[in-house]
């Protein structure tokens, strides 16, 4: 099969730019002017682009697809403006879906800093206005702390004095009492609580992620769906396997994978995961790196930091929460460097940074990162961390989006002299560091344009601040689609196939409806897919 793209702008590189590509199968066989292209033998399709812009297939370093197919199933509560409005929205919920009181309700994405009144966390009390009789888990946007009622407190067996979860805390009262907040590793057992969807289940919502993904522009993605909540890991692989082998699958995928601890992850070269991750693992679908955590997040106070949060009055010696200590990184790292396998770390808070590449550095190879260990996130640094960054050869995948939110809580958390040195991607890239971007989708959603938006221009989705959050930081539209396309396929070990519109690369496109190099930086935002393109078929048409 052999497809015409043709009459369009076609980016190859900086500055560089073709009318045309003629792919044979699901492999680019040549660019080159309209005329030349058209006049190739053997056309079975042809696809004017009418003068558009084509640029690579995006491909989101970091992301949760499985969770976004949740998430556009689940109770959503990233509207709520309080803390009543939150109680009200949970109730209409249950009401409306009745099913939900046989597995317990699980809802997502309310944050604190966005409530009109009170700006708290809300407690077991709250949530006891939902229900009493079902657990009832609702998730802050960032997915490093959530709530709980008093039901899902009892079902876990917890009370006044009892110890704590490693690598997470739950929140107590004054009698000791847990109050229903959980942070961290801790959230996984309230979570544990809501009944798992079956196999079936999470391939139809593993789909409908999949084609919301294509709609958006994205051809590929690296996301960390392995978690510790899924039970049956080989079940959860050959599912994802099989929408390969019937050919429904509409992007490419590699798999970032959590493990319960270093023996279980030792383990999985013998008879688990890794142990067939060759055979599994083509241009289509891999098993790709080790996916750990060593921090929270910003929004909840829980990212490592060097020095205590600033805006925390309760808590003044508040530094965030280590997930996984050091001898633990430690002990992954050299299981991983032993077999050969990638790891990738969230890393939030500077101190999570610096202490994150103390181990990494441990397992470079004649100085070198050979199997291009990743920071994922990466948010708050200073300069003498980026410059480690840069000069081990660290990958960084970013999340630019997270200005949207970020830029207005960062200074009051850490001060302005960390602010400042954080979200770097110019200072990075200008040093030399290995830069992707994704988008932790479904923390924030998956549109790659919101995302490039805020790298461009430093800004919210709502402009502000007009000037950006230290627009010295800005990158250039060329950069930011780089770091989209080829900087996110060096990270999966495929830029020599993947990530440019170039001969003998894979056939992954996407046809905009704007000019993304030429309209004004603030409109990035508004840029959309025309026809989304995978291995030279079209998966999305708008």
């Amino acid at each position: 099969m052999r497809t015409a793209i043709y009459n369009g702008k076609i980016y190859l590189d900086r500055g560089k730019f073709a009318e045309a590509v003629l792919i044979e199968g699901d492999t680019v066989l040549k660019v080159g002017t309209t005329a030349e292209i058209l006049a190739s033998p053997d056309l079975t399709e042809k696809i004017d682009c009418e003068g558009r812009t084509v640029i690579p297939g995006l491909n989101d370093s970091h992301m949760h697809l499985m969770m976004i197919g949740e998430a556009l199933e689940q109770l959503s509560l990233e509207n709520c403006k309080s803390v009543a409005e939150l109680i009200t929205v949970s109730k209409a919920y249950l009401a409306q879906h009745p099913e939900a009181l046989k597995k317990g309700l699980y809802g997502r994405a309310w944050n604190q800093d966005y409530f009109v009144d009170e700006k708290r966390i809300p407690n077991r009390h709250d949530l006891d206005q939902i229900s009493t009789e079902i657990p009832v888990v609702l998730e802050r946007v960032c997915g490093h702390i959530l709530v709980t009622n008093t039901k899902a407190i009892e079902m876990l067996g917890l009370k006044a004095g009892s110890p704590q979860y490693k690598g997470g805390v739950f929140h107590v009262e004054e009698d000791g009492t847990p109050n229903g907040v959980f942070t961290e590793d801790a959230c996984r057992y309230p979570l544990g609580l809501i009944q798992e969807s079956t196999l079936e289940e999470k391939r139809m919502l593993l789909l409908k992620a999949m084609e919301y993904a294509v709609s958006r522009g994205i051809t590929s993605v690296q996301s960390n769906d392995l978690s510790y909540y899924i039970k049956d890991h080989n079940g959860f692989i050959r599912m994802i396997h099989s929408l390969y082998e019937e050919g429904v699958a509409p992007l490419r995928y590699r798999l970032q994978a959590c493990f319960q601890s270093p023996e279980s992850f030792a383990e999985s070269f013998e008879n688990g995961l890794y142990s067939h991750a060759s055979d599994l693992s083509d241009d289509y679908f891999a098993i790709g790196p080790l996916k750990l955590f060593k921090d929270g997040s910003l929004g909840a106070r829980t990212a490592m930091v060097r020095h205590p949060y600033l805006d925390d009055p309760g808590n003044p010696d508040n530094r965030g929460v280590e997930t996984t200590d050091a001898a633990t990184m430690d002990r992954y790292c050299e299981i991983a460097a032993k077999h050969g396998v990638q790891v990738v770390t969230h890393v939030i808070g500077d101190r999570a940074v610096g202490d994150t590449l103390d181990s990494y550095e441990k397992v470079l190879i004649d100085g070198e990162n050979k199997y291009r260990n990743s920071l994922i996130h990466c948010q708050l640094t200073t300069l003498e961390d980026l410059k480690r960054i840069a000069r081990m050869g660290i990958l960084v995948q970013y999340q630019p989006i997270f200005l949207n939110y970020d830029h207005q809580i960062c200074e009051a958390r850490v001060g302005k002299e960390l602010a400042s040195t954080s979200y770097a991607f110019r200072t990075l890239q200008d040093l030399g560091g290995k830069i992707s971007y994704g988008t932790d989708s479904p923390v924030e959603d998956c549109n790659p344009f919101e995302n490039i938006y805020c790298a461009v221009t430093r800004k919210g989705l709502d402009g502000q601040p007009p000037e950006g959050f230290y627009p010295q930081e800005c990158v250039d539209v060329y950069t930011a689609v780089d770091a989209y396309t080829i900087g996110s396929a060096y990270c999966e070990f495929a830029e020599d196939r993947k990530g440019r519109i170039r001969a003998g690369y894979l056939a992954d496109m996407v046809i905009l409806d704007k000019d993304i190099f030429e309209i004004p930086v603030d409109e990035i935002k508004n840029v959309r897919p025309v026809r989304t393109i995978m291995g030279g078929k079209t998966v999305y048409r708008s």
